[in-house]
């Protein structure tokens, strides 16, 4: 559905991503994971078209039509289905919840559409529409993200690319995010995962790579990488 194809990306004279290439299957979970600086949130932001790559492609396949990403605005990465919840939220402070929700959707000009999602969200997030009229900025952290990826669900994308869902949760709110993901993934969503905590990461998803100082590393299955002992040593704790 998905496949970036040897990229490379600068931010001036520094190399950001060096040969970057990953795939992601239909319906897929697929996580990206490796140390802070590592070009985890560069990649995101390419394959949202905020960054352009100096080399490699990117490709987007839609009913059997392949798309070429690289060269396209972000508006037309995320009408072609590729929505992007970034770190840090990045919510609309001073609007409402309402309103961050309904910015997701500006895109779309199918209003029952649109009204059936927003009921969609908050099946998925009960909180956001007791804080309808809220402001976003006076919203906790927990809700601040559930609104991030809402936000994200309302251009109701074909892939949802996240990117550290769980920074600065509690533990209780961490484990409701991830459950959440799932719930997402199961009714049709393809996800791209970007996550410190790897062992969540890996929980949850079919498939993994683990960047590092802007190469892939390692790829494999969720299985493959929770048993190798480098990735253990370095991201899971062991």
């Amino acid at each position: 559905m998905l496949v970036v194809d040897e990229i490379d990306v600068y931010y001036g004279a520094i190399h950001a991503l060096r040969g970057v290439s990953l795939r992601v299957e239909q319906r897929e979970i697929v996580t990206l994971i490796g140390a802070n600086g590592a070009g985890k949130t560069t990649l995101l932001k390419t394959i949202s078209g905020l960054l352009r790559p100096r080399l490699g492609t990117i490709q987007f396949e839609e009913d059997g039509e392949e798309r070429c990403l690289t060269k396209l605005p972000p508006h037309k990465v995320v009408g072609l289905g590729i929505s992007h919840a970034p770190e840090g939220r990045i919510i609309f402070a001073t609007m409402s919840v309402r309103e961050n929700l309904e910015l997701g959707a500006y895109l779309r000009k199918d209003r029952m559409g649109v009204r059936d999602d927003m009921e969609r969200v908050f099946a998925l997030f009960p909180r956001l529409k007791e804080r309808l009229q809220q402001n976003a900025g006076t919203l906790s952290g927990g809700e601040q993200q559930m609104l991030a990826i809402g936000r994200a669900l309302m251009s109701r994308p074909k892939i949802l690319m996240l990117d550290e869902p769980s920074l600065g949760l509690a533990p209780m709110l961490v484990q409701g995010i991830f459950h959440t993901i799932r719930e997402i993934n199961a009714n049709g969503t393809t996800i791209l995962l970007i996550e410190q905590n790897a062992r969540m990461a890996l929980s949850v998803a079919t498939r993994g790579y683990v960047l590092e100082t802007g190469r892939i590393t390692f790829e494999g299955s969720s299985a493959e990488l929770t048993a190798n002992e480098r990735v253990k040593e370095a991201y899971l704790g062991a």
